[in-house]
């Protein structure tokens, strides 16, 4: 094969060209986002870059990232050139800028509104592909004492037991308790078994006087408050 017919590997190009060097010169925010996953899987292979790799792969989710975070172990690692190893630590590290941003709303310790209790937890539920359900208790100032992630099951469903929310709020003494669970099919609107438990929840809660003053159902960026809809 003609020499100039082979692609030429990365400690073949210009060294500005680099990503790591590049990194090195010109700062993290210099770099495509190709370029940021090709330094997380490290290598191509004979007939492909890792920048290459890196934008076939991002390709594949339209170049969204949102998407792409969203990806499991088995899905990257059906790529050509990415072994188990690479795909985890492209879901290690795309997991790491989920919880800081996770962190940088830390400041928001009181509830208020829906909003407010959606911006508290949305981090929680980004990029599932199963339903979980969480809940967050506030005191009678309504600060957020703490969140708990109650149970986690498939796609379709999953089970949230009375007796550990209402023991758990009990054991952190709280005031008022607001239920989240997310829908994967990205459909707000509640089921049948979403409403009964929610009413069982809170006549259960009254008798304790803990207050389950919300509860959210959650699909990707917005979500569905029982309380603004009068349903609580």
């Amino acid at each position: 094969m003609d020499f100039y017919e082979q692609k030429l590997g990365i400690k073949m190009w210009a060294e500005a060209d680099r990503p790591r060097e590049k990194l090195m010169l010109n700062g993290r925010r210099q770099l495509t986002d190709a370029e940021l996953v090709a330094i997380l899987i490290g290598s191509g292979s004979r007939t492909e870059t890792a920048v290459d790799l890196s934008k076939r792969m991002l390709t594949a989710y339209q170049n969204d990232l949102d998407a792409f975070g969203k990806a499991s172990i088995k899905e990257l690692s059906k790529f050509k050139g990415i072994g188990e190893a690479k795909a985890i630590a492209i879901v290690a590290a795309l997991e790491l800028g989920r919880r800081r941003k996770e962190t940088a709303r830390a400041e928001v310790v009181k509830v208020g509104s829906s909003h407010d209790a959606f911006q508290h937890l949305h981090a929680d539920f980004a990029d599932l592909n199963h339903e979980e359900f969480w809940m967050l208790l506030l005191n009678r100032a309504n600060h957020v004492k703490s969140k708990h992630l109650v149970s986690k099951g498939g796609q379709s469903g999953t089970v949230a037991d009375p007796k550990i929310i209402f023991k758990t709020a009990l054991e952190h003494q709280a005031a008022y308790i607001i239920l989240a669970h997310n829908h994967p099919s990205g459909n707000l609107k509640p089921s049948a078994e979403d409403i009964k438990l929610t009413k069982k929840l809170v006549e259960a809660g009254k008798l304790l006087d803990l207050l389950v003053v919300d509860h959210l159902i959650l699909a990707d960026h917005s979500y569905y408050s029982f309380c603004d809809e009068g349903l609580i």
